[in-house]
């Protein structure tokens, strides 16, 4: 019996790493990690009902990893930023802080 390929296997793995490398952002890199989990738990309900008929399973759990991985670091920084927020009085105090250390900065190193 010819061996076929699962679908979207080097999809899965170019999602993880987009998500690893956007996972500082919180959502944007939970978007494409989310997708590619997702596409990956589809790929492995595929495998797990042919195992004698696809050949790159090491492929679809090598991406669900990297996605696995970007999507907990993604949600952190989720977690982290809330906080940060929360912890600053809300978004409009944030955004205050953030200008005045901002404007502290450039004067401090400015015109060099």
């Amino acid at each position: 019996m010819e061996q076929k390929k699962l679908p979207n296997g080097v999809l899965i793995i170019v999602l993880g790493i987009f998500g690893f490398l956007c996972c500082c952002a919180g959502p944007v890199g939970a978007i494409p990690a989310g997708i590619g989990f997702f596409l990956a738990r589809k790929s492995e309900k595929l495998y797990k009902e042919n195992p004698e008929g696809y050949d790159n399973f090491g492929q679809i759990k090598t991406g669900k990893i990297i996605t696995l991985i970007a999507l907990i670091l993604s949600l952190l920084m989720v977690a982290r930023w809330t906080y940060i927020i929360v912890d600053a009085g809300g978004i409009g105090e944030f955004i205050e802080v953030f200008k005045e250390a901002y404007q502290q900065g450039l004067e401090q190193y400015g015109n060099q």
